[in-house]
């Protein structure tokens, strides 16, 4: 049965991903952005775009849709530190105006996309839903604010949602694919390297308690992460927050996906050895037990070969490559 989905931050690289979804499973898709981070030619071929800020979304939300999918917030870590009012501006005050929208428009199921950082450092790995909150940055800190504020409207006001909480997304998906300017995520930067963009990859310190000295991360695939959202959707029950980790379950260290991209690409990719990076944790591993059983979703793209084959693919069409 076909729905009507508004998904807003759909220009950018998730919410792009999850819209191409929902068009292929024969859902309408509106795409709501105000292309400050995304880019009008990642909004999937099918969907109706709206160029505007979330904010004013009372002025496109009405009662025909089905439901929302929410993805758009600023993201950098580095920057939150430097500019905090800008996160709690846009991250809580935008969702707060958005979920009055929904309520005025009787508009009651989302799907909330939060990250891992509401965790900060882990007191064990792999992190569960139960484990302590503590976000060590203000990226982290609104985006559990926001979790706190759905608790608050499914509880008050009857809203079906679903929260999902991820670690290091990758790949690519056909046309839609990581472009972040700056960019801050490893396996872009490393494939970089190797298109000639950039002269080497820094490795943050290699004395960590891992089998190789170097960071370890759990690495999804954009594409298994975008039919966690599509199955949230059916998963979300009227008066509740469900709220899931989406991961493989395993990580790969900071040397192990730069090997993996030599590899695949076929090229060198020197490496230059940096100071450790305050406030990186050794290993982030999701547990996402919660989600196979709630949600009925398991991730079948976690092979990191796979995952960087569809990310060199994409890097190599995307804008500015080669340059």
């Amino acid at each position: 049965m076909s729905g009507k989905y508004l998904v807003t931050g759909g220009a950018g690289y998730v919410g792009s991903v999850v819209a191409a979804h929902l068009l292929e499973a024969g859902h309408e898709v509106t795409v709501l952005d105000n292309l400050s981070t995304g880019f009008r030619e990642g909004v999937p071929a099918g969907a109706e775009f709206i160029e505007g800020d979330i904010r004013d979304a009372a002025k496109w939300l009405d009662s025909s849709y089905d439901a929302v999918l929410h993805f758009a917030a600023y993201s950098q870590v580095g920057e939150s530190v430097a500019k905090p009012e800008k996160y709690w501006d846009n991250n809580v005050g935008g969702t707060m105006a958005l979920i009055a929208a929904m309520r005025e428009a009787g508009v009651r199921k989302l799907v909330f996309s939060s990250t891992a950082a509401t965790y900060g450092e882990p007191t064990e790995v792999p992190i569960v839903e139960s484990a302590p909150t503590a976000p060590t940055n203000p990226y982290g800190a609104s985006k559990l604010a926001v979790d706190h504020m759905i608790s608050g409207e499914c509880a008050a006001h009857g809203l079906a949602a679903v929260s999902l909480r991820y670690f290091n997304v990758a790949g690519a998906y056909g046309a839609q694919g990581e472009r972040h300017d700056p960019e801050s995520h490893l396996i872009p930067l490393v494939l970089q390297v190797a298109q000639g963009r950039r002269e080497a990859i820094s490795v943050y310190g290699d004395d960590y308690p891992t089998p190789d000295g170097t960071c370890v991360r759990d690495y999804i695939h954009v594409a298994d992460l975008a039919e966690a959202h599509l199955l949230a959707l059916t998963a979300a029950t009227s008066g509740e927050h469900l709220i899931c980790n989406l991961g493989n379950g395993n990580g790969f260290s900071v040397r192990e996906v730069v090997e993996t991209v030599r590899e695949v690409t076929g090229h060198p990719i020197p490496e230059v050895m940096a100071p450790r990076r305050a406030g990186d944790p050794a290993v982030l591993v999701a547990s996402a037990d919660t989600a196979r059983a709630k949600l009925g979703w398991n991730p079948s793209r976690a092979d990191l070969a796979g995952i960087v084959a569809d990310a060199w693919a994409f890097a190599q069409r995307a804008p500015g490559a080669g340059e």
